[in-house]
């Protein structure tokens, strides 16, 4: 059961969740011509009135080329301030995940995306740790990550995650946790839902934006940390046997924050993650306020 939080964003006004209804004629819903995103926020430690958005203007502005790549016009403005509105309704008291979305809210059966209406909505809930932070076992799935030149990969499209639900599913119906997906060149592309690092000889390698991963926001900033850290960070095509010798491996995404993978098929991987364990560390003092150098990475709202 999912503690979704009392308002939702919906037609440009905040109404109770239950009444933010659609029709089961709504485009998006038939054709996945829809786009979404996906925030983190919590309390602030240090004070109790306000709510910390970790890289809000970012998230912003892939949703707002996502839209674009649906022929659709969404300000990075709009959005932010849609979600500070919402965020003001809801009042959480808790971490929770913001989930706007924009989407094809037409009632017709031609696949499309020009002559169409759309619509913007936001709804959140309350969020702990979508994976374990003490590990997860992962399987090679059956099914390849498509390919850009198929579908729009650098934007969250709705349509596209049928590949990521199939290898969720596959993966947990075997016994594992979560999947990595190949590309169809054969090379590691990511997880269901989140991007993949691996450490080798000190170094931080994760494959690149040519390997047809999503342009993840917390894979960006793990990249920026590591820079700052002083850790070596490359960024190329990584095969799948690469995996099972790597001194450490780990997944990153909005929900899944940073999270060790400690088995992949039958190989149990190294339990001794220094480089990982430095970064995630330090990601979390980020996302508290508590690092004036990336201070700006946070966006404060007073919700009381």
């Amino acid at each position: 059961m999912h503690d979704f939080l009392p308002y939702a964003w919906f037609k440009g006004k905040c109404v109770p969740f239950d009444e933010a209804k659609i029709s089961i004629a709504t485009h998006a819903l038939h054709y996945g011509t829809a786009a979404f995103g996906g925030m983190r926020a919590i309390p602030d430690p240090s004070d109790n009135g306000n709510f910390l958005l970790f890289r809000a203007d970012k998230h912003a502005k892939r949703l707002s080329q996502s839209a674009k790549l649906l022929l659709t016009e969404l300000s990075e403005r709009y959005i932010l301030q849609s979600i500070e509105t919402w965020l003001k309704a809801n009042k959480p008291s808790k971490p929770i995940y913001i989930r706007p979305f924009v989407y094809t809210s037409d009632l017709g059966i031609a696949p499309r995306l020009h002559n169409i209406e759309t619509d913007f909505f936001i709804y959140g809930l309350e969020l702990g740790d979508y994976l374990s932070p003490e590990g997860v076992s992962c399987r090679i799935s059956s099914w390849k990550r498509q390919e850009d030149c198929s579908l729009p990969l650098r934007g969250k499209i709705s349509g596209a995650y049928i590949t990521s639900s199939l290898a969720k599913t596959e993966a947990v119906l075997t016994g594992f946790d979560e999947a990595l997906l190949l590309n169809s060149q054969g090379k590691v592309s990511e997880a269901s839902g989140m991007n993949l690092f691996i450490v080798r000889d000190g170094n931080l390698i994760t494959p690149g934006t040519d390997q047809d991963i999503l342009e993840g926001i917390t894979r960006a900033s793990v990249i920026e940390i590591a820079n700052y850290l002083g850790i070596n960070v490359i960024e190329r095509p990584v095969d799948k046997t690469e995996l099972f010798i790597a001194d450490e491996v780990f997944l990153t995404g909005t929900a899944a924050k940073i999270t060790p993978i400690k088995q992949i098929e039958s190989t149990l991987l190294n339990t001794e993650l220094p480089i990982m364990n430095k970064l995630r560390d330090y990601l979390i003092s980020i996302t508290e306020n508590k690092e004036d150098k990336f201070s700006n990475w946070i966006t404060s709202i007073k919700i009381s």
